[in-house]
């Protein structure tokens, strides 16, 4: 059989003795687009039916294998072939089939290689079925063919989780059966040949069945429940979860007519459309306005955090964590150590909980160093302060820090809400100066909001995205303005939470109806646990009061960490209301005139929520964020939005801007309050809508 290309060069054929190799060649990431099915089920057609082929190899071309279906096709009318009819194409082929694995292996591409006998990895090769992330389950096979792999236990946890395993790992589990040496496409064409000298029959994944009726059913449906209590109201892990065990419990071809069933109805959800639009989110939050493409990052091989406190020290975890070295700068020797021995015991309880091995640890806390002595910041390529939120002493810091770097290195602040443009006159360089934004705790939470000053130069914004990115964040610029985007829109939600208090609602119905909503937490259970000292502390500064919170902190009265807050804590972690609380709450009520009423959770979220997506509104119109999109990011990674729900702006637009500008007005009818004024924009898209 003569070697085949293809007019557009997305799918070739060439031939190693009787080794057919078909390489797909779809730039960026081999995604699984109508123009590369087509071509490819035409030639694995021919091979299929060519005598003088003895097996076949599929490949890629670029950096990656496939790297999944392409989304931008979902929810639009399929055409043929579908990946589906790929793979059941492949599996009418009697001579061996070889999947030649490097780069990523993902979603649709590891559906494509679980079609073939068998799978060839390059040593650095990653694979999974990463759907559940976009509110989805694998559409073609992936819960079905993946358990008769890996076994049903291993299966759940991916597919549910929709992390990637390494070639190792997936060489141990019997999902890849060779890792390959310095030339993967040769090591896959001679394992080919192998097989094929070997002889058959070469056993379709489908038709394995030994790992699926071993299974300890009882310990699968455990293992099941535990999804479904973690998934929080989600549909996608719940329904990935059913699937794995319909592989368990069905004939093959039920358990893929129910796979399908379940993926198309999820493809149609809200909580779908919510995740995809996240996934492109992040791609947009990339592109930074007046930012040439062009432009390269500066390198980062050292990072320098002054603070080893909590904030700092979460800091120097996310990026050990990325594996950054890291120089902890603090005032004094023993805060330096006790902020060294608490990154040691976070550690220690990842690997007592299995999350972390004790490889791992060991090597994460050889990048992490500290001392007292500025001038060890001089290797650093990047220094963060991390220090109290407080503008002189900040700029105190910046200053030393100022001196002590060499040329060229980033100087950042950790500031939550200080005028970052005030901050960068500290520094003599303030094109080399921005706000990094981490959120608590730094080395878990994903939100990275990068604050551009006025003078911030593009190759600074450059490097910052590209390390976020690196260490795991999810990355968003941001302009300057008071709290940037997060903590703004924090405070526009804040404004009626004690009025609803004094009108009659108590903190526990608040919060249950935040997480009726799907928030993991309500805005009384989230300032226990952060502490309400830090709160009254900000207050302060501003010159602002707030009538129970500052009332509960004059008492001591700092959530969890003193057994008492808006809630009582017998057992330091478990809320129950504290009737001293509602007898104070009541008293100043009738002190200020307001009669106590009953509360609806639909009113509690109008008059929370709709405040926070008007000021996201105020934030674009001043060009603070750049897109909608943006301040969902800050949402979802920040502040525990409803991952289901795609954000505060998404949301909106799925429930109406012409509601939601009609209710604000209703309230600002009724209180005067300008947190309810519809913004400019939301009257104007209000209209349009």
């Amino acid at each position: 059989m003569t070697d085949i290309k293809t007019p557009e060069a997305k799918v070739s054929v060439a031939h190693r003795g009787g080794v057919a190799i078909v390489t797909i060649d779809n730039p960026p990431v081999n995604a699984l687009s109508f123009s590369v099915r087509s071509p490819l089920h035409d030639a694995l057609t021919r091979l299929r039916d060519d005598q003088a082929t003895a097996a076949i190899v599929i490949a890629c071309a670029g950096r990656t294998f496939v790297a999944g279906a392409d989304i931008a096709e979902f929810g639009k009318p399929m055409q043929d072939p579908d990946l589906g009819a790929l793979i059941a194409l492949l599996e009418t082929i009697e001579k061996p089939t070889v999947a030649a694995i490097h780069g990523t292996a993902l979603g649709g591409g590891l559906e494509l290689a679980l079609g073939c006998h068998f799978r060839v990895a390059d040593e650095t090769a990653r694979l999974g079925l990463p759907e559940v992330k976009l509110g989805l389950l694998p559409g073609a096979g992936g819960t079905v063919r993946l358990p008769a792999l890996v076994g049903p236990f291993k299966a759940l946890d991916m597919i549910t989780s929709g992390m990637p395993i390494v070639a190792a790992e997936a060489l141990e589990a019997g999902l890849v059966d060779s890792l390959a040496g310095v030339d993967l496409v040769a090591d896959a064409a001679a394992f080919a040949a192998v097989k094929a000298a070997e002889g058959g029959p070469f056993i379709a994944v489908r038709n394995r069945r030994d790992k699926l009726e071993s299974v300890d059913r009882d310990e699968l449906e455990a293992r099941i429940k535990g999804v479904t209590a973690k998934a929080r109201g989600l549909q996608a892990p719940v329904a990935c979860a059913q699937a794995v065990r319909n592989a368990v419990l069905l004939p093959f071809d039920e358990a893929l007519a129910r796979e399908r069933a379940l993926f198309i109805e999820l493809v149609g959800s809200e909580q779908s459309r919510a995740q995809r639009h996240l996934f492109f989110a992040e791609r947009e939050a990339a592109k930074v306005v007046g930012i040439d493409k062009t432009i390269k990052p500066r390198p980062i091989r050292r990072v320098g955090i002054i603070g080893a406190g909590t904030m700092g020290g979460g800091i120097a975890m996310a990026f050990a964590n990325g594996g950054i070295a890291v120089t902890l700068v603090e005032a004094a020797t023993e805060a330096l150590q006790r902020g060294l021995e608490r990154m040691a015991k976070n550690y220690a309880i990842s690997v007592s909980r299995g999350s972390l091995s004790e490889t791992d640890k060991t090597a994460r806390l050889a990048l992490l160093s500290g001392t007292t002595d500025y001038a060890a910041l001089a290797d650093c390529d990047l220094v963060i302060e991390a220090v109290f939120e407080e503008m002189t002493v900040k700029k105190e810091v910046l200053a030393a820090i100022d001196k002590s770097v060499k040329p060229g290195t980033i100087i950042a602040t950790n500031t939550s809400y200080l005028d970052v443009n005030a901050l960068a006159g500290a520094v003599s360089k303030p094109q080399d100066f921005a706000g990094m934004h981490f959120f608590s705790p730094a080395n878990v939470m994903k939100l990275l909001e990068i604050v551009r000053g006025a003078e911030t130069a593009p190759d600074v914004l450059v490097t910052l995205l590209s390390l976020a990115r690196s260490i795991g964040k999810v990355p968003v610029v941001v302009g300057v303005c008071h709290g940037f985007v997060g903590n703004r829109m924090l405070a526009a939600r804040g404004t009626e939470i004690e009025a609803l208090l004094l009108e009659g609602a108590s903190p526990a119905e608040v919060d249950k109806a935040f997480t009726d909503f799907g928030w993991p937490m309500g805005p009384f259970q989230m300032v226990d646990l952060a502490g309400l000292d830090i709160g009254w502390r900000n207050r302060k500064a501003l010159g602002k009061t707030a009538l129970i919170a500052d009332w509960l902190c004059e008492q001591g009265r700092f959530g969890q960490k003193t057994g008492r807050g808006f809630y009582l804590y017998a057992d330091g972690r478990t809320a129950q209301p504290d009737p001293e609380l509602a007898a104070h709450i009541a008293e100043e009520a009738k002190r200020i005139g307001v009669a106590p009423r009953a509360i609806t959770a639909e009113e509690i979220i109008e008059r929370t929520l709709y405040p926070l997506i008007n000021e996201g509104m105020r934030i674009l119109e001043e060009g603070i964020a750049a897109r909608e999109s943006d301040i969902d990011l800050v949402w979802v990674n920040g502040y525990g939005f409803p991952l289901g729900k795609g954000g505060p702006m998404f949301w909106a637009r799925q429930k109406g801007l012409a509601t939601i500008a009609g209710r604000l007005s209703y309230w600002h009818d009724h209180t005067g309050k300008d947190v309810f004024k519809p913004s400019e924009r939301l009257k104007a898209m209000a209209a349009e809508a």
